[in-house]
């Protein structure tokens, strides 16, 4: 990885672009859905008030100031209340407990050390501030994720699960859009994974742009009153329409498709077209804008829930390039190899010996498997950060 050195350049040139957009002729007005979401909750201040005086930056033309390169490698908690992750007993409320807090100062210490001590040609992001927030749900209070309903679950396929699952792979279809450098979904972009967690946000009058670094998606968040497209038009991230509500930016999504997911790095059971999302934005601090997204699905979750976490300013300020899709051999190489192990299946047969399939994360230690497999990197080496049970790989080890 790069260290986060390259000099900024071009935002003026997007901004400038941008508004230059055609206002849509084609729309019609969907009512506003942030009626279904609660209100912002502020975590940045670990339970405490907001620091007094504080004045939120305005740009030229008087709208509260996002701008910036935020990211969310401080947050480094679970999505679901319950892990321990903090150290000690599980946390039973949004906060960690004293002892929960110290231990994790003292893992983003040794975080820090170790980060920038490293050494090789590939480097993780990690977390430079610790908060004390326990969970990224934040909406049902129990801080617990709702679970997928029965027929959600019904529609689970390969692809929810791509390189990271079992397979088989015939298809391109059997791969996830993560692993195809297509998208990883509006809540997958800012989730806390292992690298490339920047969000660069940029504004003009009467708009709000958003880039992600990872598979560098941009949204435009139009601030200037237009409707919604047609529900006839759907995208991978939706049709976003912004407003302010003080110093806040709430942003309604709809006309979504069932192909993408709500998990890290976009990965997962996908959720259905009719899903609804509000995001909101409020800089509380110069140095902090808390997040908040609330997912809104009746046809894969028996209730909507919210995620909220602070975003802090990425280290050197600047998005690195992440040329996904340019590089992309993983398909190919995961196809040619079942089709390898379809082969190695005939030659034993012919041999007299019949076996199972190899699965994909065979020799995978993450995965819990043995020796070398089609899974497995050069030696049969894990990736770091151990693993979790299944096939899953380690939370925020997402990206190999």
């Amino acid at each position: 990885m790069m260290r986060r050195v390259l000099p900024s350049c071009g935002i003026a040139a997007v901004v400038a672009v941008l508004s230059t957009l055609p206002v849509s002729s084609q729309g019609s007005s969907q009512g506003s859905i942030a009626g279904t979401a609660p209100p912002l909750v502020i975590t940045a201040f670990n339970g405490g008030p907001a620091p007094a005086n504080w004045t939120p930056p305005k740009t030229p033309w008087g709208e509260p100031d996002l701008q910036g390169v935020w990211s969310s490698d401080d947050a480094t908690f679970g999505v679901s209340r319950g892990g321990g992750r903090g150290g000690g007993a599980a946390p039973t409320g949004l906060y960690l407990n004293d002892e929960q807090w110290a231990a994790r100062q003292k893992q983003i210490q040794q975080g820090i050390t170790t980060g920038e001590n490293a050494v090789g040609s590939f480097r993780g992001d990690f977390a430079r501030r610790a908060f004390r927030q326990s969970s990224y749900i934040v909406d049902p209070p129990d801080g617990v994720q709702p679970q997928p309903l029965p027929a959600a679950r019904a529609r689970a396929r390969i692809g929810d699960r791509g390189t990271f699952g079992d397979g088989p792979f015939h298809t391109f279809d059997d791969f996830t859009n993560y692993d195809r450098c297509i998208t990883r979904g509006i809540w997958g972009s800012v989730v806390r994974v292992i690298y490339g967690n920047g969000n660069r946000i940029v504004q003009a009058p009467g708009m709000v742009a958003i880039s992600y670094e990872m598979i560098h998606d941009t949204r435009i968040l139009y601030t200037d009153g237009r409707p919604h497209v047609n529900q006839a038009i759907r995208q991978y991230l939706g049709d976003s329409r912004a407003r302010w509500v003080g110093d806040e930016l709430v942003v309604e999504t709809t006309n979504l498709t069932d192909k993408t997911s709500i998990g890290l790095n976009g990965n997962g059971l996908r959720h259905s077209a009719q899903m609804t999302i509000t995001e909101r934005f409020k800089r509380v601090a110069e140095d902090v804008i808390q997040y908040q997204i609330t997912i809104n699905d009746p046809i894969t979750y028996a209730t909507p829930y919210t995620i909220s976490l602070p975003l802090t300013p990425l280290e050197g300020n600047v998005l690195l390039p992440y040329e996904c899709h340019e590089g992309n051999l993983a398909l190919m190489q995961s196809l040619s190899a079942e089709r390898a192990e379809d082969r190695a299946l005939e030659e034993d047969l012919k041999k007299g010996i019949k076996r199972a399939r190899r699965p994909v994360q065979d020799g995978n230690p993450q995965a819990g498997g043995g020796g070398r497999g089609r899974g497995a990197g050069a030696g049969g080496a894990a990736a770091p950060g151990g693993g979790r049970g299944g096939n899953a790989p380690a939370e925020g080890d997402q990206e190999r």
